[in-house]
């Protein structure tokens, strides 16, 4: 099952997207500058392979929900993520969107 709903956070919108898969979710928050995702993402190979992308992205891990996902604290940034817009890893997920 896949589940898309707007999101807000302040005063600034997103798009929740969660993907019921056997034994695991993918869950992604999204806008159309940057995401957050929980630890299926691959960061390395944004940060590394699709550098010139400068995709900005994070992973959170050990997240089960959309709200859980928004309260944890990211795990892995890409480097366009850390350049264009201060993420680093440990901080908030819900703070490093709003920075968007």
């Amino acid at each position: 099952m896949v589940t898309v709903e707007p999101l807000w956070i302040k005063d600034k919108p997103f798009t929740a997207v969660q993907v019921k898969l056997p034994k695991t979710n993918l869950m992604v928050i999204s806008n159309e500058v940057g995401y957050i995702m929980c630890g299926a993402l691959d960061v390395d190979l944004l940060s590394d392979k699709l550098y010139e992308r400068q995709i900005v992205a994070g992973r959170a891990v050990g997240v089960k929900t959309i709200s859980e996902l928004l309260e944890a604290p990211l795990d892995k940034v890409t480097l366009a993520s850390k350049e264009q817009y201060g993420w680093e890893e440990g901080m908030n997920c819900k703070e490093a969107l709003l920075r968007l």
